[in-house]
Protein backbone atom coordinates (compact mmCIF):
# COMPACT_ATOMS: atom_id res chain seq x y z
CA UNK A 1 0.00 0.00 0.00
CA UNK A 2 2.91 2.42 0.89
CA UNK A 3 4.77 1.48 -2.45
CA UNK A 4 1.51 2.60 -4.30
CA UNK A 5 1.44 5.75 -2.54
CA UNK A 6 4.80 6.49 -2.78
CA UNK A 7 5.00 5.95 -6.79
CA UNK A 8 1.93 7.78 -7.19
CA UNK A 9 3.34 10.77 -5.31
CA UNK A 10 6.39 10.53 -7.24
CA UNK A 11 4.12 10.55 -10.70
CA UNK A 12 2.83 13.19 -9.33
CA UNK A 13 5.94 15.25 -8.70
CA UNK A 14 7.27 14.46 -12.26
CA UNK A 15 4.46 14.92 -13.97
CA UNK A 16 5.07 19.02 -12.74
CA UNK A 17 8.68 18.48 -13.98
CA UNK A 18 8.10 17.29 -16.80
CA UNK A 19 4.24 17.47 -18.29
CA UNK A 20 5.57 17.45 -22.16
CA UNK A 21 8.22 15.03 -21.85
CA UNK A 22 5.37 12.64 -20.05
CA UNK A 23 2.42 13.80 -22.58
CA UNK A 24 4.58 12.57 -25.16
CA UNK A 25 5.74 9.43 -24.03
CA UNK A 26 1.97 8.62 -22.69
CA UNK A 27 0.58 9.34 -26.41
CA UNK A 28 3.52 7.12 -28.14
CA UNK A 29 2.80 3.69 -26.18
CA UNK A 30 0.04 2.33 -28.87
CA UNK A 31 0.43 1.87 -31.89
CA UNK A 32 -1.22 4.16 -34.12
CA UNK A 33 -4.55 2.81 -36.18
CA UNK A 34 -5.85 4.58 -39.64
CA UNK A 35 -9.12 5.40 -40.01
CA UNK A 36 -11.58 5.87 -42.79
CA UNK A 37 -13.24 9.54 -43.28
CA UNK A 38 -16.30 7.86 -41.93
CA UNK A 39 -14.63 6.93 -38.89
CA UNK A 40 -14.20 3.17 -39.88
CA UNK A 41 -11.04 1.72 -38.87
CA UNK A 42 -8.95 0.38 -42.39
CA UNK A 43 -7.99 -3.31 -42.07
CA UNK A 44 -4.81 -4.56 -43.15
CA UNK A 45 -4.19 -7.56 -45.84
CA UNK A 46 -6.40 -10.14 -45.28
CA UNK A 47 -7.60 -8.90 -42.05
CA UNK A 48 -11.13 -9.82 -40.47
CA UNK A 49 -13.39 -7.99 -37.86
CA UNK A 50 -14.57 -10.60 -35.30
CA UNK A 51 -16.34 -8.87 -32.36
CA UNK A 52 -16.91 -5.36 -31.10
CA UNK A 53 -17.50 -3.58 -27.50
CA UNK A 54 -18.35 -0.34 -26.86
CA UNK A 55 -17.34 1.91 -23.93
CA UNK A 56 -13.68 -0.10 -22.93
CA UNK A 57 -11.03 2.00 -21.04
CA UNK A 58 -7.48 0.53 -21.77
CA UNK A 59 -5.53 0.82 -18.71
CA UNK A 60 -2.01 -0.25 -18.75
CA UNK A 61 -0.24 -1.44 -15.27
CA UNK A 62 2.37 0.81 -15.17
CA UNK A 63 0.16 4.46 -15.29
CA UNK A 64 3.41 6.43 -14.99
CA UNK A 65 4.65 6.25 -18.16
CA UNK A 66 1.60 4.90 -20.40
CA UNK A 67 -1.20 6.43 -21.53
CA UNK A 68 -4.66 5.68 -20.23
CA UNK A 69 -7.39 5.24 -23.16
CA UNK A 70 -11.00 6.37 -21.93
CA UNK A 71 -14.22 4.98 -23.36
CA UNK A 72 -13.83 3.89 -26.74
CA UNK A 73 -14.89 1.23 -29.26
CA UNK A 74 -12.79 -1.45 -28.98
CA UNK A 75 -12.40 -3.62 -32.20
CA UNK A 76 -11.24 -7.37 -32.01
CA UNK A 77 -9.46 -8.70 -35.55
CA UNK A 78 -7.63 -11.55 -36.65
CA UNK A 79 -4.94 -9.65 -36.53
CA UNK A 80 -5.03 -6.32 -34.08
CA UNK A 81 -6.90 -5.39 -31.30
CA UNK A 82 -8.09 -1.50 -32.30
CA UNK A 83 -9.40 1.39 -30.02
CA UNK A 84 -11.25 4.05 -31.65
CA UNK A 85 -12.89 7.05 -29.48
CA UNK A 86 -16.23 6.93 -28.74
CA UNK A 87 -17.63 8.07 -31.95
CA UNK A 88 -15.50 11.73 -32.34
CA UNK A 89 -14.95 11.96 -36.00
CA UNK A 90 -13.23 15.26 -34.96
CA UNK A 91 -10.19 13.23 -34.00
CA UNK A 92 -9.47 10.89 -35.86
CA UNK A 93 -5.88 10.61 -35.83
CA UNK A 94 -6.12 9.27 -32.19
CA UNK A 95 -7.19 5.71 -33.00
CA UNK A 96 -5.03 2.88 -31.27
CA UNK A 97 -3.70 -0.89 -32.20
CA UNK A 98 -2.35 -3.34 -30.43
CA UNK A 99 -1.26 -6.23 -32.61
CA UNK A 100 -2.13 -9.64 -31.66
CA UNK A 101 1.60 -10.61 -32.03
CA UNK A 102 2.44 -8.51 -29.59
CA UNK A 103 0.73 -10.33 -27.17
CA UNK A 104 2.50 -12.98 -24.86
CA UNK A 105 -0.56 -14.22 -22.86
CA UNK A 106 -4.08 -13.50 -21.84
CA UNK A 107 -5.64 -14.18 -18.27
CA UNK A 108 -8.08 -15.95 -17.91
CA UNK A 109 -11.23 -14.46 -16.02
CA UNK A 110 -12.15 -15.30 -12.71
CA UNK A 111 -15.23 -15.33 -10.98
CA UNK A 112 -15.59 -14.00 -7.27
CA UNK A 113 -17.51 -12.27 -5.27
CA UNK A 114 -15.67 -8.63 -6.47
CA UNK A 115 -16.19 -9.25 -9.97
CA UNK A 116 -19.86 -9.19 -9.01
CA UNK A 117 -19.91 -5.46 -8.22
CA UNK A 118 -17.42 -3.83 -10.82
CA UNK A 119 -17.18 -3.82 -14.63
CA UNK A 120 -16.21 -7.10 -16.69
CA UNK A 121 -12.32 -6.50 -17.26
CA UNK A 122 -10.07 -8.46 -19.70
CA UNK A 123 -6.23 -8.98 -18.96
CA UNK A 124 -3.42 -9.42 -21.23
CA UNK A 125 0.21 -9.30 -21.30
CA UNK A 126 1.77 -6.98 -24.06
CA UNK A 127 5.49 -7.19 -25.17
CA UNK A 128 7.09 -3.67 -25.30
CA UNK A 129 10.11 -2.87 -27.06
CA UNK A 130 13.45 -0.78 -25.50
CA UNK A 131 11.91 1.95 -27.25
CA UNK A 132 9.04 2.27 -25.02
CA UNK A 133 6.72 1.34 -27.96
CA UNK A 134 4.22 -1.93 -27.99
CA UNK A 135 6.33 -4.55 -30.17
CA UNK A 136 5.01 -4.60 -33.43
CA UNK A 137 6.34 -7.27 -36.08
CA UNK A 138 5.55 -5.54 -39.34
CA UNK A 139 6.93 -2.27 -38.89
CA UNK A 140 10.69 -4.20 -37.74
CA UNK A 141 10.90 -1.92 -34.57
CA UNK A 142 12.37 -3.66 -31.72
CA UNK A 143 11.67 -7.55 -31.52
CA UNK A 144 9.80 -9.54 -29.12
CA UNK A 145 12.48 -11.61 -27.51
CA UNK A 146 15.34 -8.53 -28.01
CA UNK A 147 17.42 -7.15 -25.42
CA UNK A 148 15.94 -4.34 -23.75
CA UNK A 149 12.14 -5.87 -24.17
CA UNK A 150 10.13 -6.42 -21.52
CA UNK A 151 6.50 -7.01 -20.61
CA UNK A 152 3.10 -4.67 -19.39
CA UNK A 153 -0.08 -6.00 -18.53
CA UNK A 154 -3.05 -4.26 -20.00
CA UNK A 155 -6.34 -4.31 -18.87
CA UNK A 156 -9.28 -3.62 -20.55
CA UNK A 157 -12.61 -2.29 -18.98
CA UNK A 158 -16.05 -2.73 -20.36
CA UNK A 159 -17.95 -0.60 -18.87
CA UNK A 160 -20.58 -0.35 -21.55
CA UNK A 161 -23.36 -3.49 -22.27
CA UNK A 162 -21.53 -5.55 -24.49
CA UNK A 163 -20.66 -9.82 -24.06
CA UNK A 164 -17.53 -9.60 -22.33
CA UNK A 165 -17.65 -13.31 -22.63
CA UNK A 166 -18.15 -13.52 -26.15
CA UNK A 167 -15.44 -11.27 -26.56
CA UNK A 168 -13.21 -13.09 -24.23
CA UNK A 169 -13.76 -16.56 -26.11
CA UNK A 170 -12.66 -14.70 -30.11
CA UNK A 171 -9.93 -13.28 -28.58
CA UNK A 172 -8.77 -16.40 -27.31
CA UNK A 173 -9.59 -17.96 -30.84
CA UNK A 174 -7.57 -14.95 -32.68
CA UNK A 175 -4.55 -14.85 -30.75
CA UNK A 176 -4.36 -18.79 -31.17
CA UNK A 177 -4.86 -18.73 -34.85
CA UNK A 178 -1.99 -16.45 -35.40
CA UNK A 179 -3.62 -15.44 -38.79
CA UNK A 180 -0.84 -12.54 -39.35
CA UNK A 181 1.62 -15.43 -39.41
CA UNK A 182 -0.22 -17.49 -42.62
CA UNK A 183 -0.76 -14.31 -44.17
CA UNK A 184 3.41 -13.49 -44.22
CA UNK A 185 4.19 -16.93 -44.89
CA UNK A 186 1.93 -16.20 -47.97
CA UNK A 187 3.41 -13.72 -48.82
CA UNK A 188 6.89 -14.63 -48.66
CA UNK A 189 6.37 -17.93 -50.06
CA UNK A 190 4.98 -16.50 -53.40
CA UNK A 191 7.80 -14.07 -53.33
CA UNK A 192 10.35 -17.07 -53.34
CA UNK A 193 8.54 -19.30 -55.72
CA UNK A 194 8.45 -16.49 -58.26
CA UNK A 195 11.80 -15.96 -57.31
CA UNK A 196 13.26 -19.23 -58.03
CA UNK A 197 11.23 -19.80 -61.16
CA UNK A 198 12.94 -16.70 -62.46
CA UNK A 199 16.16 -18.30 -61.49
CA UNK A 200 15.49 -21.69 -62.99
CA UNK A 201 14.17 -20.05 -65.72
CA UNK A 202 17.15 -18.71 -67.03
CA UNK A 203 19.67 -21.57 -66.43
CA UNK A 204 17.59 -24.36 -65.14
CA UNK A 205 17.43 -26.11 -68.70
CA UNK A 206 14.60 -28.19 -69.93
CA UNK A 207 13.97 -30.11 -67.16
CA UNK A 208 12.13 -28.77 -63.66
CA UNK A 209 13.08 -30.11 -60.00
CA UNK A 210 11.18 -32.63 -59.79
CA UNK A 211 12.77 -34.14 -63.12
CA UNK A 212 9.22 -33.15 -65.51
CA UNK A 213 10.40 -31.81 -69.12
CA UNK A 214 9.83 -28.10 -68.09
CA UNK A 215 7.09 -26.34 -71.05
CA UNK A 216 9.21 -23.10 -72.18
CA UNK A 217 8.61 -20.41 -74.98
CA UNK A 218 5.03 -19.17 -75.60
CA UNK A 219 3.69 -22.93 -75.11
CA UNK A 220 5.00 -22.61 -71.39
CA UNK A 221 3.02 -19.58 -71.04
CA UNK A 222 -0.54 -21.20 -72.30
CA UNK A 223 0.38 -24.28 -70.14
CA UNK A 224 0.73 -22.14 -67.57
CA UNK A 225 -2.15 -19.95 -67.99
CA UNK A 226 -4.40 -23.06 -68.47
CA UNK A 227 -3.53 -24.40 -65.09
CA UNK A 228 -4.06 -21.17 -63.28
CA UNK A 229 -7.81 -21.20 -64.81
CA UNK A 230 -8.61 -24.78 -64.54
CA UNK A 231 -7.17 -24.07 -60.55
CA UNK A 232 -9.71 -21.58 -60.47
CA UNK A 233 -12.60 -23.27 -61.83
CA UNK A 234 -11.87 -25.84 -59.16
CA UNK A 235 -11.86 -23.38 -56.50
CA UNK A 236 -15.81 -21.62 -58.39
CA UNK A 237 -16.92 -25.11 -58.77
CA UNK A 238 -16.10 -26.21 -54.91
CA UNK A 239 -17.14 -23.14 -53.78
CA UNK A 240 -20.91 -23.39 -54.94
CA UNK A 241 -21.40 -26.87 -53.92
CA UNK A 242 -23.69 -25.93 -50.95
CA UNK A 243 -24.17 -22.62 -48.83
CA UNK A 244 -21.71 -23.93 -46.25
CA UNK A 245 -18.62 -24.30 -48.71
CA UNK A 246 -19.73 -20.79 -50.10
CA UNK A 247 -19.47 -19.07 -47.09
CA UNK A 248 -16.02 -20.87 -46.33
CA UNK A 249 -14.57 -19.61 -49.47
CA UNK A 250 -16.16 -15.94 -49.89
CA UNK A 251 -12.84 -14.87 -48.54
CA UNK A 252 -10.82 -16.66 -51.08
CA UNK A 253 -13.21 -15.84 -54.14
CA UNK A 254 -12.91 -11.71 -52.79
CA UNK A 255 -8.84 -12.31 -52.39
CA UNK A 256 -9.12 -14.10 -56.16
CA UNK A 257 -10.83 -11.06 -57.50
CA UNK A 258 -8.68 -8.88 -56.15
CA UNK A 259 -5.21 -10.56 -57.76
CA UNK A 260 -7.02 -11.00 -60.89
CA UNK A 261 -7.98 -6.97 -60.62
CA UNK A 262 -4.63 -6.31 -59.97
CA UNK A 263 -2.99 -8.24 -63.08
CA UNK A 264 -5.09 -6.41 -65.25
CA UNK A 265 -4.12 -3.15 -63.97
CA UNK A 266 -0.87 -4.29 -64.35
CA UNK A 267 -1.72 -5.28 -68.07
CA UNK A 268 -3.70 -2.25 -68.96
CA UNK A 269 -0.29 0.18 -68.16
CA UNK A 270 2.10 -1.71 -69.46
CA UNK A 271 0.16 -2.25 -72.75
CA UNK A 272 -1.64 1.07 -73.14
CA UNK A 273 -0.17 1.46 -76.87
CA UNK A 274 -0.49 -1.77 -78.11
CA UNK A 275 -4.57 -1.59 -77.53
CA UNK A 276 -7.41 -0.29 -78.78
CA UNK A 277 -10.34 1.36 -77.58
CA UNK A 278 -12.72 -1.63 -77.22
CA UNK A 279 -9.82 -3.98 -75.33
CA UNK A 280 -9.70 -1.05 -72.98
CA UNK A 281 -13.04 -1.12 -72.40
CA UNK A 282 -13.39 -4.32 -72.01
CA UNK A 283 -10.70 -4.44 -69.34
CA UNK A 284 -12.45 -1.73 -67.49
CA UNK A 285 -15.54 -3.13 -67.30
CA UNK A 286 -13.92 -6.81 -65.81
CA UNK A 287 -11.72 -4.18 -63.15
CA UNK A 288 -15.35 -3.09 -62.13
CA UNK A 289 -17.24 -6.30 -62.16
CA UNK A 290 -14.18 -7.28 -60.23
CA UNK A 291 -14.52 -4.53 -57.49
CA UNK A 292 -17.72 -5.39 -57.04
CA UNK A 293 -16.95 -8.62 -56.24
CA UNK A 294 -17.52 -8.54 -52.37
CA UNK A 295 -16.26 -6.91 -49.16
CA UNK A 296 -13.80 -9.56 -46.59
CA UNK A 297 -15.04 -8.54 -43.34
CA UNK A 298 -18.65 -7.19 -43.82
CA UNK A 299 -20.91 -5.97 -40.50
CA UNK A 300 -22.67 -8.54 -39.14
CA UNK A 301 -24.97 -8.75 -35.99
CA UNK A 302 -22.66 -11.20 -34.45
CA UNK A 303 -19.81 -9.27 -34.52
CA UNK A 304 -20.95 -5.86 -33.95
CA UNK A 305 -24.06 -6.82 -31.33
CA UNK A 306 -25.63 -3.59 -30.55
CA UNK A 307 -23.44 -0.92 -32.19
CA UNK A 308 -24.46 -3.18 -35.84
CA UNK A 309 -26.47 -0.47 -37.03
CA UNK A 310 -23.59 1.88 -36.50
CA UNK A 311 -21.11 0.53 -37.82
CA UNK A 312 -23.19 -0.60 -40.67
CA UNK A 313 -23.49 2.81 -41.36
CA UNK A 314 -20.00 3.57 -41.30
CA UNK A 315 -19.13 0.62 -43.68
CA UNK A 316 -22.08 2.03 -45.83
CA UNK A 317 -20.37 4.90 -46.21
CA UNK A 318 -17.18 4.01 -46.99
CA UNK A 319 -19.32 1.55 -49.78
CA UNK A 320 -20.85 4.01 -51.53
CA UNK A 321 -18.12 6.02 -52.31
CA UNK A 322 -17.21 4.69 -55.37
CA UNK A 323 -20.52 4.17 -56.85
CA UNK A 324 -21.26 7.63 -56.40
CA UNK A 325 -18.10 9.01 -58.17
CA UNK A 326 -19.38 6.78 -61.36
CA UNK A 327 -22.57 8.22 -61.18
CA UNK A 328 -21.95 11.89 -60.83
CA UNK A 329 -22.21 12.49 -57.37
CA UNK A 330 -25.64 10.66 -56.88
CA UNK A 331 -27.20 7.10 -56.99
CA UNK A 332 -31.00 5.97 -56.20
CA UNK A 333 -30.97 4.42 -53.01
CA UNK A 334 -32.52 0.73 -54.48
CA UNK A 335 -29.41 0.48 -56.83
CA UNK A 336 -27.26 1.31 -53.99
CA UNK A 337 -28.55 -1.36 -51.85
CA UNK A 338 -29.00 -3.93 -54.91
CA UNK A 339 -25.08 -3.00 -55.20
CA UNK A 340 -24.56 -3.03 -51.27
CA UNK A 341 -25.99 -6.47 -50.20
CA UNK A 342 -24.27 -8.31 -53.85
CA UNK A 343 -20.52 -7.20 -52.27
CA UNK A 344 -21.68 -8.32 -48.86
CA UNK A 345 -21.86 -12.34 -50.37
CA UNK A 346 -23.92 -14.93 -47.82
CA UNK A 347 -24.28 -11.22 -45.00
CA UNK A 348 -27.74 -9.93 -46.70
CA UNK A 349 -29.16 -7.17 -44.94
CA UNK A 350 -32.90 -6.17 -45.01
CA UNK A 351 -34.17 -2.70 -46.47
CA UNK A 352 -35.27 -1.37 -43.09
CA UNK A 353 -31.74 -2.09 -41.79
CA UNK A 354 -30.25 -0.54 -45.21
CA UNK A 355 -32.81 2.46 -44.30
CA UNK A 356 -31.95 2.92 -40.67
CA UNK A 357 -28.12 3.20 -41.85
CA UNK A 358 -28.22 5.90 -43.91
CA UNK A 359 -30.98 7.91 -41.26
CA UNK A 360 -27.70 7.28 -39.05
CA UNK A 361 -25.43 9.95 -41.21
CA UNK A 362 -27.06 12.69 -39.86
CA UNK A 363 -25.11 12.19 -36.48
CA UNK A 364 -22.01 11.59 -37.99
CA UNK A 365 -19.42 13.23 -40.26
CA UNK A 366 -19.76 11.44 -43.34
CA UNK A 367 -19.22 12.75 -46.94
CA UNK A 368 -22.82 11.62 -47.87
CA UNK A 369 -26.23 11.78 -46.76
CA UNK A 370 -29.30 10.67 -47.51
CA UNK A 371 -32.18 12.72 -49.41
CA UNK A 372 -35.72 12.66 -50.58
CA UNK A 373 -37.36 14.35 -53.52
CA UNK A 374 -40.74 15.31 -53.29
CA UNK A 375 -42.35 12.99 -55.31
CA UNK A 376 -40.60 10.28 -52.39
CA UNK A 377 -37.67 9.04 -54.37
CA UNK A 378 -34.63 8.49 -52.09
CA UNK A 379 -31.33 8.93 -53.18
CA UNK A 380 -27.50 8.78 -51.48
CA UNK A 381 -25.69 11.71 -52.90
CA UNK A 382 -22.24 13.59 -51.72
CA UNK A 383 -22.68 16.22 -49.81
CA UNK A 384 -20.51 18.61 -52.01
CA UNK A 385 -23.01 17.66 -54.67
CA UNK A 386 -24.67 20.66 -56.25
CA UNK A 387 -27.97 21.22 -57.89
CA UNK A 388 -27.00 24.35 -59.17
CA UNK A 389 -24.04 22.46 -61.40
CA UNK A 390 -26.66 20.38 -62.42
CA UNK A 391 -29.36 22.91 -63.54
CA UNK A 392 -26.76 24.91 -65.59
CA UNK A 393 -26.37 21.83 -67.46
CA UNK A 394 -29.82 21.56 -67.86
CA UNK A 395 -30.52 24.91 -68.57
CA UNK A 396 -27.78 24.88 -71.25
CA UNK A 397 -29.57 21.75 -72.85
CA UNK A 398 -33.59 23.57 -72.67
CA UNK A 399 -32.00 26.63 -74.54
CA UNK A 400 -30.58 24.95 -77.84
CA UNK A 401 -32.49 25.45 -80.84
CA UNK A 402 -34.09 21.85 -81.74
CA UNK A 403 -34.97 21.87 -77.48
CA UNK A 404 -36.37 25.16 -77.74
CA UNK A 405 -39.09 23.66 -80.25
CA UNK A 406 -40.14 20.42 -79.12
CA UNK A 407 -38.57 20.10 -75.68
CA UNK A 408 -36.38 17.59 -73.83
CA UNK A 409 -37.39 14.44 -72.44
CA UNK A 410 -36.21 12.79 -69.23
CA UNK A 411 -34.47 10.34 -71.55
CA UNK A 412 -32.72 13.18 -73.21
CA UNK A 413 -31.47 14.72 -69.90
CA UNK A 414 -30.39 11.65 -68.59
CA UNK A 415 -27.94 10.87 -71.76
CA UNK A 416 -27.01 14.84 -70.90
CA UNK A 417 -26.37 14.07 -67.44
CA UNK A 418 -25.28 10.54 -67.51
CA UNK A 419 -27.72 9.25 -65.17
CA UNK A 420 -30.91 7.11 -65.02
CA UNK A 421 -33.65 8.29 -66.74
CA UNK A 422 -35.82 7.94 -63.32
CA UNK A 423 -33.17 10.79 -61.81
CA UNK A 424 -33.06 12.45 -64.24
CA UNK A 425 -36.99 13.20 -64.07
CA UNK A 426 -36.79 14.06 -60.58
CA UNK A 427 -34.53 16.58 -61.39
CA UNK A 428 -36.03 18.15 -64.24
CA UNK A 429 -39.01 18.14 -61.38
CA UNK A 430 -36.82 19.90 -59.17
CA UNK A 431 -35.54 22.36 -61.45
CA UNK A 432 -39.44 23.42 -62.45
CA UNK A 433 -40.23 23.45 -58.83
CA UNK A 434 -37.49 26.61 -59.04
CA UNK A 435 -39.20 28.05 -62.02
CA UNK A 436 -36.16 27.33 -64.10
CA UNK A 437 -38.26 24.62 -66.62
CA UNK A 438 -42.14 24.66 -67.42
CA UNK A 439 -43.65 20.97 -68.49
CA UNK A 440 -45.78 19.61 -71.34
CA UNK A 441 -48.02 16.47 -70.23
CA UNK A 442 -48.72 14.48 -73.89
CA UNK A 443 -49.98 11.14 -74.36
CA UNK A 444 -46.01 10.84 -75.55
CA UNK A 445 -44.87 11.65 -71.62
CA UNK A 446 -43.47 14.28 -69.89
CA UNK A 447 -41.46 17.18 -72.55
CA UNK A 448 -39.92 20.35 -70.26
CA UNK A 449 -39.29 23.91 -71.79
CA UNK A 450 -37.24 26.88 -70.46
CA UNK A 451 -39.23 29.18 -69.04
CA UNK A 452 -39.73 32.07 -70.98
CA UNK A 453 -42.24 33.98 -68.15
CA UNK A 454 -39.11 33.69 -64.93
CA UNK A 455 -41.22 37.19 -63.42
CA UNK A 456 -44.10 35.08 -62.60
CA UNK A 457 -43.87 32.96 -59.05
CA UNK A 458 -44.65 29.20 -59.78
CA UNK A 459 -46.48 29.13 -56.42
CA UNK A 460 -48.95 31.79 -57.04
CA UNK A 461 -49.78 32.45 -60.94
CA UNK A 462 -51.23 35.95 -60.00
CA UNK A 463 -48.03 37.42 -57.91
CA UNK A 464 -45.00 38.83 -60.33
CA UNK A 465 -42.01 38.55 -58.66
CA UNK A 466 -40.90 42.48 -58.52
CA UNK A 467 -36.88 43.27 -58.42
CA UNK A 468 -37.00 45.28 -54.84
CA UNK A 469 -34.82 47.74 -56.98
CA UNK A 470 -37.90 48.84 -58.94
CA UNK A 471 -40.09 49.25 -55.84
CA UNK A 472 -38.12 52.42 -54.84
Amino acid sequence: MLQNLEQKKSFLISRKKYPKLIAAGMSNFFSKAEVTSSGRPVLLHNEVECHLLSAVDLEPEDHRHFSLLKSGLLILTTHRLIWLPSYSASTPTSASAIPLAAISHIFSSKKSLKSVFHSPRIRFQVLVSSDGRVFDPSSGSGSSSGSGSRSVVVTAVIRGKGDCDGFLVKFWDSWRARAWETTKTSSSGSGSASGSGAATGIGGGLYSSDGSVRMVGVAGILRKEQEMWESTDKSLQDAFQDLNALMSKAKEMVMLAEKMRQKLLSGTSSQTSGTNDEDMGSKEEMQDWLLSVGIISPVTKESAGALYHQQLSRQLADFVRIPLERAGGMINLIDAYCLFNRARGTELISPDDMLQACSLWEKFDVPVMLRKFDSGVMVIQNKSHSDEEVFARIKSLVTKPEALRTGISPTDAAMTLGIAPAMAKEHLLTAESKGLLCRDISPDGFRFYINLFPEIDPCNMYLVKVPWKLLF
